[in-house]
């Protein structure tokens, strides 16, 4: 997570009142062109296999490297959402995995890869995310919980316990883990926007990269 600590603490301030999101929101200064990555990291950034938040076919992909167990990316959760919502049909989320906070968050993903198997994959992320704070306390995580919350959102548990373990799950977590390191993630969440890194980071620049480049696909 390292700088995105600092961001967090100010959009929480902002959901209990006001703040850290407005200040994000209305932070002046547009973002400077950005370099998509090199073609050579292009493989890395988005696999057949990755989650998809959205239309497939949408213009406009944002990868974002999450954690379920980041605190950071729980708070960008409903602004991504929110931006989903803005340009409907031209964009879509891919969802790269980066279990920087060990058992829990290795845990958390195998739930939402049985989740997908079972097609109920955003209701128990919801889920997940919602409960956090429950399950992912870096001072005392508690990854056995997060079974329990996904069955609320309607996970078959029982099943989930088997389709955790798959090997394609495994697969899927080795690959995830190899394309992290090739592409050079460092934090949590870390966003690109058709091969364009965000940067600098903020709820302002994520939006004005993505407008930026809606506009420029429906030019």
């Amino acid at each position: 997570m390292n700088r995105r600590g600092l961001i967090l603490s100010v959009l929480a301030l902002g959901v209990a009142g006001f703040g850290g999101a407005t200040w994000f929101a209305t932070r002046p200064g547009p973002v400077a062109e950005a370099e998509p990555v090199a073609p050579e990291l292009a493989d890395a950034m988005i696999r057949p296999y990755s989650p998809i938040l959205g239309p497939a076919e949408a213009p406009v992909t944002i990868v974002e490297f999450f954690d379920p167990a980041c605190e950071a990316c729980r708070a960008f959760h409903p602004i991504v959402k929110d931006i989903m919502a803005e340009h409907g049909d031209a964009v879509r989320v891919v969802i790269r995995y980066t279990p920087f906070h060990g058992a829990a968050s290795e845990e958390a993903i195998r739930v939402l890869e049985a989740a997908r198997m079972q097609d109920i994959y955003v209701p128990v992320l919801e889920a997940v995310l919602r409960e956090q704070p429950r399950w992912a306390s870096h001072g005392a995580p508690e990854p056995g919980l997060i079974l329990q919350i996904a069955a609320t959102a309607g996970l078959d548990a029982e099943a989930a316990r088997t389709q955790m373990l798959a090997p394609d799950v495994v697969a899927i977590l080795n690959q995830d883990r190899a394309d992290v390191e090739t592409v050079g993630i460092r934090q949590t969440p870390t966003f690109f926007v058709n091969g364009k890194p965000l940067d600098p980071f903020g709820e302002a620049e994520l939006r004005r990269l993505v407008a930026a480049e809606v506009a420029a696909a429906q030019s």
